[in-house]
């Protein structure tokens, strides 16, 4: 995988960015300026709820719209089931870790802004993954997390 800082994503991943976007600028962005100009008609804006409100929200969605716009134009989709690579910790792997005290951990290296460590989804620029990049079953990997180093040791390497 090249790239350092690059945005590797999934199919899946992109396709999820890809909805939010549609629903943002084909759904609820249409649906805010209609309510704005409701509000905009009833006189007074200084205190128009509907429209001071209406104003914020449109220019939160319109910033979302941009980041989403910026993160697809720069995403590279890696779908991780053609790996030619199995045996090695590379972009998509579902992986199997093993602590000093033998207390096991599974994690999924994926896009960034797929990452959600709560359901063992890491993104691939976090600490851990860049530690395992390349690692292959049995090899020991020190991570230097903000309680100090942790060493994990590579028990198993999945893809999709």
């Amino acid at each position: 995988m090249t790239g350092e800082r690059s945005n590797i994503i999934s199919p899946a991943g992109f396709a999820a960015l890809r909805a939010e976007y549609d629903a943002l600028l084909g759904d609820e962005r249409p649906k805010l300026v209609e309510t704005i100009s409701w509000a905009a008609g009833n006189g007074d804006r200084s205190e128009n709820g509907d429209y001071i409100y209406g104003r914020k929200r449109l220019r939160e969605i319109d910033r979302r719209l941009a980041f989403l716009a910026r993160r697809m134009k720069a995403a590279r989709v890696v779908d991780p089931a053609q790996q030619p690579d199995r045996s090695r910790i590379w972009f998509g792997a579902t992986v199997e870790l093993a602590d000093e005290e033998d207390m096991r951990r599974t994690v999924t290296l994926v896009g960034d802004d797929e990452a959600d460590a709560g359901a063992g989804r890491i993104g691939w620029n976090s600490p851990l993954a860049r530690a395992l990049r390349g690692a292959a079953i049995g090899d020991l990997r020190t991570v230097v997390l903000p309680a100090g180093p942790k060493e994990w040791e590579v028990v198993a390497v999945d893809y999709p």
